[in-house]
């Protein structure tokens, strides 16, 4: 006789059934991991349990670092996602070779701008793990001025796009002081949104768009859940919204078992 299929809507939950979870159960929450617990989404993954967001979702929202391997294509050239010491003595000398100085530095764990760094050349921050002051993994890219930053919210039927703009910070964060106004998406744009969420099984999610003075859009980082500051829709709309999109994955995982 077959079990009855769970259906996990929180963590306090998952955590007290994780080892009994089989393909005919769904985890439909956002999973809730202590550092390095990650190993938990691959053990799921591979006892083929339903999860929603998907792993891919769930560990690139955890992690810059895996963001630059994932959406490689969609980022900024010359973005390195740096393992250790020689990760980034090969950075030196390939941002060397193509003229490149000042970096942006990013901490693989920390928003809110929190965890974006401004160096003048690689040198610095070699010279800086060496002494201990730096911790692995991390991610690097070129710093290039003057750029708009987007940050775009897809959540169920709420779609919207808006600039942040900081004259007094490099970070364009809202969190550092900038502010915000409304903008509408290029097809360009919104076809990378398209693709990155697509790529990483992301069903809803909070993306961060570089635009170049020359007009080129990237992805900078893409997250499951972000802060809504400068956005129109308010913290009930999109708890709502979010309640929905997973209401109808529920009901859509019930309809797809097999009839007893």
């Amino acid at each position: 006789m077959k079990n009855t299929p769970k259906i996990i809507e929180n963590n306090h939950t998952l955590h007290s059934c994780l080892h009994s979870l089989t393909s005919q159960d769904l985890i439909n929450c956002r999973i809730l991991l202590k550092p390095h617990e990650e190993h938990l989404l691959l053990d799921l993954v591979s006892r083929r349990v339903n999860i929603f967001p998907s792993a891919t979702a769930q560990l690139a929202s955890r992690s810059k670092v895996f963001q630059a391997h994932l959406f490689h294509q969609e980022m900024l050239p010359d973005t390195l996602a740096i393992y250790n010491i020689h990760d980034l003595m090969n950075a030196i000398s390939h941002y060397k070779s193509k003229s490149i100085r000042q970096v942006i530095f990013k901490h693989d764990r920390k928003n809110g701008g929190l965890g974006i760094h401004l160096y003048q050349s690689v040198e610095e921050i070699f010279n800086n793990t060496a002494h201990g002051k730096i911790d692995f993994p991390f991610v690097l890219q070129p710093y290039i001025p003057d750029c708009e930053d987007i940050r775009v919210i897809f959540l169920g039927t709420h779609l919207e796009a808006y600039q942040r703009i900081n004259p007094n910070n490099f970070r364009q964060n809202l969190h550092c002081g900038g502010k915000s106004t409304k903008i509408t998406l290029s097809t360009v744009q919104l076809d990378i949104c398209k693709r990155v969420m697509i790529r990483g099984g992301f069903p809803y999610a909070h993306l961060d768009l570089f635009v170049l003075p020359t007009g080129k859009t990237y992805l900078t980082e893409i997250n499951l859940r972000g802060g809504i500051r400068g956005a129109t829709i308010s913290a009930e709309s999109y708890k709502e919204q979010l309640n929905l999109v997973h209401l109808k994955q529920k009901q859509d995982f019930l309809s797809s078992l097999p009839a007893k």
